[in-house]
């Protein structure tokens, strides 16, 4: 996972706002609407891949995934956690 002496160092791409670890429960569901094929980045583009962790924006409403250890802090891969 990420080291969390890193992760109060990352922000939001989009906002600059501090980031933060999602919980077990958030990543689990976030995994089921991704092999339910219901989850699409901020492109549109489906998501096929499950993730390992994320990183959730302040607002609660947008997640950065985390795959192999690694968080992914692009602005348009970032999944949208509303609807």
């Amino acid at each position: 996972m990420v080291d969390p002496k890193l992760i109060c160092r990352l922000r939001c791409p989009i906002e600059g706002t501090p980031l933060h670890l999602a919980s077990d429960s958030l990543v689990e569901s976030v995994n089921e609407a991704i092999v339910a094929g219901e989850k699409r980045d901020r492109h549109d583009q489906k998501i096929s891949s499950p993730i390992d962790g994320g990183l959730v924006n302040q607002q609660g409403n947008r997640l950065y995934p985390i795959r192999g250890g690694i968080p992914t802090l692009i602005a348009d891969e970032a999944i949208d956690l509303n609807g």
